[in-house]
């Protein structure tokens, strides 16, 4: 069954709101909850790789959901039911549970959580694959990185308030009930019968011999290390350079949320508009201009401007190589392959977060500024691999 533009969209940005829901608690309150408990800061980071795990078992979520069409529901839609449905029972139970006392069983939740997130994640990405056309493949992925990022930016300040003035159970709560929010759209989904090019067959992995997929995958590597690691020292640079606070340090971060959410929306029309490989080039300078301004800003308030921007070109970067990785994906593999380029770009992530750290200790932060920033020139011999000679189609099968 085919479904309205407006339907699809809706549907993807519905299920990654929810999924920002969900980072938020992680990334600005599950410390000061685990450490009310009495938790260490050791157990605190084992908890985080730990939930961490099931986004590198994307692969085989994706080999799953390429491969069986469970109870006649279709390839996407019963793993998108049975993931919003494992994170909604997850949430239920948590608040239950006493993290100090009962550590392996909340690190067994926190797992079992993000088993079902990655699983819907991984499941909604095939179903874009699926069912988007090339022409808005920046669309889609500017709405999914949007939709995300909006999730985090205005969840994060509601569940802290909810947290503060109510208590942490009824915040599990809250995430809980936004888990179920995209829920009416999914049990209205009727995917289409896959076609002979669509259907999974083991050849599909030979399209990973390209020379454009090795250059993309390259490309991803770099981009997610150059921007996470920009993004992990700015408040740190900000804390120690002009000593902000931490009210001061949260509206960075939600400044920086409101300039990925832009470059997601903006950026994804602007790359189905300008094409995919100028979408690139357009990233990749705005990247180097936001990072190098930052190692030379003057003072906090004019790093803010600083950061909206690079949260701009963190939003539209991740969203063109989103949208260029559909554009490669092996229709026959196309959740598989899609969480492959995915890994490794997440890869390139951990390589940047440990680097941005040892740098800033040993040449300081303005200079590991400049460092990432001349590193986004590495993504210009890139470019004629990744887009010879005009933008490839979709791997044809044999």
């Amino acid at each position: 069954m085919k479904h309205s533009r407006f339907f699809r969209f809706s549907l993807f940005a519905l299920i990654y709101f929810a999924e920002g829901a969900i980072l938020s608690y992680f990334t600005a309150l599950n410390g000061i909850y685990l450490l009310s408990f009495d938790v260490s800061m050791t157990q605190i980071g084992l908890i985080g790789s730990i939930a961490l795990i099931p986004f590198v078992l994307k692969i085989f979520l994706g080999l799953i959901s390429d491969r069986f069409n469970l109870f006649h529901l279709g390839h996407r839609k019963p793993y998108i039911l049975i993931g919003l449905i494992v994170q909604f029972v997850c949430l239920l139970v948590v608040p239950h549970i006493h993290p100090g006392q009962q550590f392996a069983l909340f690190a067994f939740l926190a797992f079992l959580l993000m088993s079902g997130q990655a699983l819907y994640d991984t499941s909604t990405d095939g179903l874009a694959l699926d069912t988007t056309a090339p022409e808005e493949e920046g669309t889609v992925q500017g709405i999914m990185v949007g939709g995300r990022a909006l999730g985090v930016v205005l969840i994060s300040s509601i569940i802290g308030w909810v947290a503060q003035n109510a208590s942490w159970m009824w915040m599990f709560y809250l995430l809980a009930l936004l888990t179920l929010i995209p829920l009416p759209l999914v049990l209205s989904l009727r995917e289409s019968e896959r076609t002979a090019q669509q259907r999974f067959t083991w050849q599909g992995f030979s399209a990973f011999k390209s020379r454009e997929v090795i250059a993309l995958g390259i490309l991803g590597a770099l981009y997610s290390m150059i921007i996470n690691a920009a993004n992990q020292i700015v408040n740190p640079f900000l804390q120690q350079t002009f000593q902000i606070s931490v009210s001061f340090a949260g509206f960075t971060t939600t400044i920086w949320g409101i300039g990925v959410i832009l470059g997601g929306l903006l950026g994804g029309l602007l790359t189905d508009r300008l094409g995919q490989s100028r979408s690139v080039i357009v990233a990749v300078l705005l990247s180097l201009a936001s990072i190098f301004g930052l190692s030379l800003t003057p003072n906090a308030f004019v790093a803010l401007f600083l950061v909206m921007v690079f949260g701009f070109a963190f939003g539209y970067y991740e969203t063109v190589y989103f949208a260029t990785s559909m554009r490669v994906t092996d229709p026959r593999i196309a959740a598989t392959m899609f969480a492959i380029l995915m890994g490794i770009a997440n890869l390139g992530t951990g390589i940047g977060l440990a680097l941005s750290g040892s740098l800033s200790d040993w040449i300081g932060f303005r200079n590991t500024f400049v460092v990432f920033a001349l590193l986004n020139l590495l993504a210009f011999p890139l470019l004629p691999w990744v887009f010879p000679g005009r933008v490839m189609q979709k791997v044809k099968t044999p």
